[in-house]
């Protein structure tokens, strides 16, 4: 299959792409590089280096790629950023995004799978957290998601455009080649294994009063090479719709913590800080839909071996990618 992967030169589709190659599938990537790395691009794929606002380049390059499915990861995803500049997460998330739809609908492409996220959810009504709870979103970030995700029902609807949304929880770990480096970095093992690398003095706990064990917030981690498997299933099985993809096992902040000492071998001093607004004491996912419909089922179910994939790749690359 052509396989047109859009923000494949980022965290999580770099490693999409490495997978999608594995599997076969030829693939054409689309990234603009304000987050993405060059370098991260497995050279077997082709690069574009392009804005989805750029209409008359997106619907060039899908017909020139011969694509047969449109794989969706180029948005912004910084919670407190949309909170400060909301107009950024509407025009690219929910703006670009519908001329990527439009776009793919007059190329032909029958197949469409998502990024979305458990930002849409917003606070749960119950944990683990099923694709039918109410979605509530609480910031700009997850209710640009909510809004693609309508729009793709309706494309579905009116257009016939098959689609797969995966709403992920926290995304964690590396492959081989591939790994975590944003150059804001706001998720908590990459900060947690710089102290490890010696780059930062401490770690930071935001709320350690929450009616959880230990009193910090618990989060659901999966990781990287298991999000792009379930992509890559999406692509081949007939189930459409809306998927969680998690573990189902939630680990506390400061059970992160101690994973990354005992896997590094460091100690990382902590900084004990107030609650954030916003922050839910407890995230978790239920996958079985996915388990279920789509046959996917985690390779890496464990925190301890998804930080120890983190930390190889971390202590190879110690200032990230180099572009």
């Amino acid at each position: 299959m052509n396989v047109f992967v859009t923000g494949g030169a980022g965290y999580i589709g770099s490693v999409c792409v490495e997978e999608l190659l594995a599997a076969g599938h030829q693939v054409t990537v689309l990234d603009n590089l304000t987050e993405g790395h060059k370098s991260a691009v497995d050279p077997r794929a082709r690069f574009i280096q392009g804005n989805l606002g750029d209409k008359s380049l997106i619907g060039h390059a899908l017909r020139q790629s011969n694509a047969n499915a449109v794989i969706h990861f180029a948005a912004h995803a910084l919670v407190g950023e949309s909170m400060t500049n909301p107009a950024k997460y509407f025009e690219n998330n929910v703006g670009n995004g519908l001329q990527l739809l439009q776009a793919s609908v007059e190329a032909g492409i029958k197949k469409f799978v998502f990024s979305s996220t458990c930002a849409t959810y917003g606070p749960p009504e119950k944990v683990p957290m099923t694709e039918d709870i109410p979605q509530r979103p609480i910031n700009p970030y997850g209710e640009s998601k909510l809004m693609f995700e309508k729009m793709l029902h309706w494309y579905q609807e009116i257009h016939g455009l098959e689609f797969v949304a995966f709403r992920y929880f926290n995304a964690a770990g590396a492959s081989e080649r591939c790994g975590e480096h944003h150059r804001i970095e706001t998720h908590l093992i990459p900060n947690v294994l710089k102290v490890a690398l010696g780059q930062s003095t401490h770690c930071e706990i935001y709320g350690t009063d929450y009616p959880t064990p230990d009193g910090t917030c618990i989060r659901d981690y999966i990781h990287i090479v298991d999000i792009a498997q379930a992509h890559i299933l999406a692509l081949k099985m007939g189930s459409q719709g809306f998927f969680n993809l998690g573990n189902g096992e939630g680990y506390s902040v400061r059970e992160v913590i101690q994973t990354c000492e005992k896997v590094s071998g460091h100690s990382i001093p902590v900084l004990e800080k107030p609650r954030r607004a916003g922050d839910p004491p407890r995230l978790v996912a239920a996958a079985d839909k996915a388990m279920r419909e789509l046959g996917w089922k985690p390779r890496y179910p464990k925190l301890e071996d998804i930080v120890r994939t983190a930390w190889k790749w971390h202590q190879t690359h110690p200032e990230g990618y180099r572009d």
